[in-house]
């Protein structure tokens, strides 16, 4: 449908947020603890989308193993769907690798799939759906 928002991996989301607060002009207009992904969000709306800035909160998370691989950056696109179950039976027919087997709760309110970067240009996709 659109591109929901792009997903930011940095160290220290206090500091990150003054920065993209600056860049964007807009303040940040929430933070969520994730706590089933180990990870602390916080949201900026850019228009249609959103920028998602994600610091890991536990050593083993996959934001900590990102970072420390790669180091802050851009961590993952992730694109709004209508069903996402739906979705991922037909990405998964198309050939691609889900790192998830059934839909989670994330961030701001979504249900969540991750597609192996891998299959997408070493691109992290994420599919996201308003949780009801």
């Amino acid at each position: 449908m659109k591109v929901e928002h792009i997903g930011i991996a940095v160290k220290n989301v206090d500091s990150a947020i003054k920065i993209y607060e600056k860049l964007l002009n807009t303040k940040c207009y929430k933070t969520e603890n994730v706590e089933n992904e180990h990870v602390l969000t916080a949201f900026f709306r850019t228009g249609d989308s959103k920028v998602e800035l994600l610091e890991a909160t536990s050593s083993d998370s996959a934001i900590a193993k990102f970072i420390n691989k790669r180091g802050e950056g851009l961590h993952h696109i992730a694109f709004e769907v209508d069903n996402i179950e739906q979705e991922m039976k037909r990405l998964e027919n198309e050939g691609f690798r889900l790192l998830n087997n059934r839909p989670v709760k994330g961030a701001d309110n979504k249900l969540v799939a991750f597609i192996h970067p891998k299959d997408n240009h070493g691109v992290l996709i994420e599919l996201c759906q308003a949780a009801e």
